[in-house]
């Protein structure tokens, strides 16, 4: 009895877990993306606890995963899809669409749902984003990135980080450790987001055009950028 009952446990988690990865519709992905914009314009509406300007100014790809969830496919894992895009010679790119999973990162505060953003700061870091699947802080050298807009500590990433990591909980901004955590693409979504299927190499890049629904989010992150090479 006890071995049917550990293989029923699995069974349930593996369903749960294929439930969890399994492709959004494109109503769904719309609102990811349109609760991704919501979370950058609030933080970087608030200047003295937002990502600073000397990162934000040479920033080479955004990623912002809203409400990270706990517990949602495996006893003691936290898990959050969200979506990435890059800078490109003419702009910012189309968004791909991303999971990040990992242990206890401490990801909610209080039982709430946290906000991540990950904001890659060299070409290594774009790089990354290309890959299918990577672990931070193992394939990828991953920090807990400083804040406020003037922050002195923001010289510190540039010898070893090439993705910074933050989170949002209960509105409180700060930098977030999240190494041993996977990142993921999401080809499904992001297949089904385009109604085809596109490399992350050739969306990140530049060449898939920005989706009317993704445009807004887009703006913001270009806005960002922007704004902070004016105050940097």
């Amino acid at each position: 009895m006890k071995h049917i009952f550990a293989v029923l446990c699995v069974v349930g988690i593996s369903l749960t877990t294929m439930s969890a990865y399994a492709a959004d519709d494109k109503a769904t992905l719309d609102a990811r993306i349109e609760s991704a914009k919501d979370v950058l314009d609030e933080i970087m509406a608030t200047p003295d606890r937002a990502i600073p300007n000397q990162i934000m100014s040479q920033a080479t790809c955004v990623g912002v995963v809203p409400s990270v969830k706990k517990g949602a496919f495996l006893v003691g894992a936290e898990y959050g899809r969200g979506v990435v895009t890059c800078r490109t010679g003419h702009g910012w790119s189309a968004p791909v669409f991303i999971t990040i999973a990992g242990g206890s990162f401490g990801f909610q505060i209080g039982g709430q749902a946290t906000d991540l953003v990950l904001v890659a700061v060299n070409d290594r870091g774009f790089q990354d984003l290309l890959k299918s699947k990577f672990k931070l802080g193992g394939d990828v050298g991953a920090a807990a990135g400083p804040v406020g807009r003037n922050s002195q500590a923001a010289t510190d990433w540039k010898m070893s980080a090439e993705l910074l990591t933050y989170s949002r909980s209960k509105g409180l901004f700060a930098g977030i450790d999240l190494n041993g955590a996977s990142v993921t693409q999401s080809t499904d979504d992001t297949e089904t987001y385009y109604g085809q299927a596109h490399s992350f190499q050739s969306i990140l890049k530049g060449d898939v055009a920005v989706p009317t629904g993704a445009e807004s989010f887009v703006r913001t992150v270009a806005k960002a950028f922007v704004d902070a090479k004016a105050n940097h």
